[in-house]
C-alpha cells in the first residue's frame, strides 16, 4: 500500500466505512419492512419472521440511535485499536479485530437477504461496494505489517457473540427513547 494508506489510516476509517454503510440502513429500513412485510412471511417460517419484523419494525428515528449506540462502540474500538499500533495507553486490538471481523461476515448477510429476498436489502449495496473490499484491504494490510497475526484474527471469531447483546441493547435503547 501506498504511504497514505498506512495502518493508521486504515483502521480510522472504521468508523467512516460503519457509518456509510449504516447510513443505508437507516435510510430503507422503515421502508423496506413496510413494503416487504408480506414477501417476510412467505420466505421465512412465522416462527422467524415474527421475530425478524418484530426486532426490525423501528422507525428511521429510533434505528439511528441504535445505529449511534453501535457507533460509539465502533469508536471506542478503533481508537483503542490506533492507540495498540502507536503502543499508546487503552491500547487494545482485539475488540477491533471482533468488530472488524463482524462487519466483514455481516456483510454477507445483506447479501445473502438480497438473494433470499430476491430484492435490494437495507445494507446490501454499501456491504458489496464498500464493507466487502475495505474489510479485504484492512485485513491483509494489518496481516502484512504484523498488526494483525492469524492467532489473533481466531482468538477474536468466538467474541463475535458477544456484540449480540450489543446490538438487541442498542435497538432496545433506539425503541424507548424515541
Amino acid at each position: 500500500m501506498g504511504n497514505w494508506l498506512d495502518s493508521q489510516t486504515l483502521i480510522w476509517f472504521f468508523p467512516i466505512v460503519f457509518v456509510f454503510h449504516d447510513f443505508e440502513e437507516i435510510i430503507m429500513i422503515e421502508r423496506w419492512n413496510e413494503k416487504n412485510k408480506q414477501k417476510v412471511y412467505q420466505r421465512l417460517p412465522r416462527q422467524w419472521a415474527d421475530r425478524m419484523i418484530r426486532q426490525f419494525s423501528m422507525s428511521t428515528a429510533q434505528f439511528s440511535v441504535a445505529v449511534l449506540v453501535v457507533f460509539l462502540f465502533v469508536s471506542s474500538f478503533t481508537y483503542m485499536a490506533s492507540q495498540y499500533v502507536r503502543q499508546g495507553p487503552g491500547a487494545n486490538i482485539y475488540c477491533f479485530t471482533t468488530a472488524i471481523l463482524l462487519l466483514f461476515i455481516h456483510s454477507f448477510t445483506h447479501i445473502g437477504q438480497s438473494v433470499f429476498f430476491r430484492s435490494i436489502t437495507p445494507g446490501a449495496v454499501t456491504s458489496l461496494i464498500i464493507v466487502l473490499p475495505y474489510s479485504l484491504v484492512l485485513l491483509y494490510s494489518l496481516l502484512e505489517s504484523h498488526v494483525f497475526t492469524w492467532s489473533m484474527i481466531f482468538f477474536s471469531l468466538p467474541f463475535m457473540v458477544l456484540a449480540l447483546p450489543v446490538v438487541l441493547l442498542a435497538h432496545f435503547i433506539g425503541k424507548k427513547v424515541v
